[in-house]
């Protein structure tokens, strides 16, 4: 049975019909705590108001736009969880399946202190959604939490701290030095935050160093990722090909960051975050972009490297890399403001947080995969 289901889950994820029902292996929730699946983000369609979702799970309910789901005590376990697109006479289009794993409160509460290191472009750097990580990990039912890094920016809660950064890509944590800051016991600014010098006098990523002088000498249990959108904004959306390219460009430098960090902290848990899916609106895009970018043309994008994200790590949990679906608990049109296009309102900030801590305590109790 446990190997039927397998497989559907990998035909669900590459169904490869006109709208491309994509969903990760695994969804998490914790009892007491909200989790949704925005059906927007879940097709690849400028309108999804064409169609109608049905989701068949023993928990939860469906609304107009989202499955939704606030689990009780009862409800822990694993829960086959189908997804069913229908045009509007009620024909099945596509299908999709995953399966819902609901964790208790109180997972992983006599788990060691943790030690979490967040990596990240400028959803992190925002700090919203580390703050709300924060604040579920300090609930009842939780171990004793530690954040890894170097930035703080201000919107951060008193011990919350993280590298997340603006503009940055998965190449820029691997390779980024402004000449002159990469040097011993200098505040870098605009260079890699694990980048030091060498004894050639070259930048080098030297992670050991950076743990020592950040974190006592002591690895993180879990690093997480959320990055890809400034690596493939200015993919072309209408060419394919080209774009495919584009995302195995980038995903090929996320291997070598991924590489690097492995072999620096062979025991660390890596999460990485589902590249999360744009504002409803296209005002939002014209706001921040005028007509040089697009709201569908982001959107294929977006879609096209969860695919691509799903196809290359979605069986690596024995490896020690695991995708956290930070693409599906994010509303488009509520976690969004109207004037912009990628950036969350803090509501959705606030989803985004509630999905990383939903992983984090499924990791704890050895329910992620």
């Amino acid at each position: 049975m446990a190997r039927w289901f397998l497989l559907l889950l990998f035909v669900g994820c590459s169904f490869g019909g006109e709208l491309r029902l994509t969903l990760p292996p695994r969804f998490y929730a914790v009892e007491g705590q909200p989790m949704s699946l925005y059906f927007d983000n879940v097709v690849l369609t400028e309108h999804p108001e064409h169609y109608q979702f049905k989701v068949t799970c023993a928990v939860g309910k469906t609304e107009a736009n989202r499955w939704t789901v606030t689990p009780g005590a009862s409800e822990r376990g694993l829960h086959p969880l189908e997804v069913k697109v229908l045009d509007k006479a009620g024909v099945v289009l596509e299908k999709a399946a995953m399966e819902l794993v609901i964790v208790g409160a109180d997972a992983g509460a006599k788990h060691a202190p943790l030690r979490v290191l967040m990596v990240g472009d400028s959803l992190t750097h925002a700090t919203h959604y580390p703050n709300e990580f924060y604040r579920l990990m300090k609930l009842p039912g939780n171990p004793s939490l530690s954040m890894i890094g170097t930035h703080k920016p201000p919107s951060a809660m008193p011990g919350v701290v993280h590298e997340g950064y603006g503009g940055w890509t998965w190449m820029n944590f691997l390779s980024r030095s402004v000449p002159g800051e990469v040097a011993a016991g200098e505040k870098k600014k605009g260079s890699s935050p694990f980048l030091y010098v060498g004894a050639d006098n070259k930048p080098k990523l030297d992670l050991e160093r950076y743990v020592a002088e950040n974190a006592g000498g002591t690895a993180p249990d879990v690093i997480t990722f959320l990055l890809g959108i400034n690596d493939c904004f200015g993919a072309k959306p209408d060419d394919l090909k080209a774009m495919d390219a584009h995302i195995e460009g980038v995903l090929v430098n996320a291997d070598k960051l991924l590489a690097a960090f492995r072999a620096a902290f062979p025991k660390t848990a890596f999460a990485v975050g589902l590249t999360t899916p744009p504002n409803s609106r296209q005002k939002a895009f014209e706001a921040n972009y005028q007509d040089k970018y697009t709201r569908w043309g982001w959107k294929r994008i977006q879609h096209r490297l969860v695919e691509k994200m799903l196809a290359r790590w979605a069986t690596s949990g024995t490896q020690g890399i695991y995708l956290v679906p930070t693409e599906l608990n994010l509303d488009p049109v509520g976690g969004y403001p109207e004037n912009n296009g990628v950036h969350p309102s803090p509501a959705g900030y606030a989803e985004v947080g509630g999905t990383f801590y939903a992983w984090v305590k499924a990791w704890l109790a050895g329910q992620a995969k």
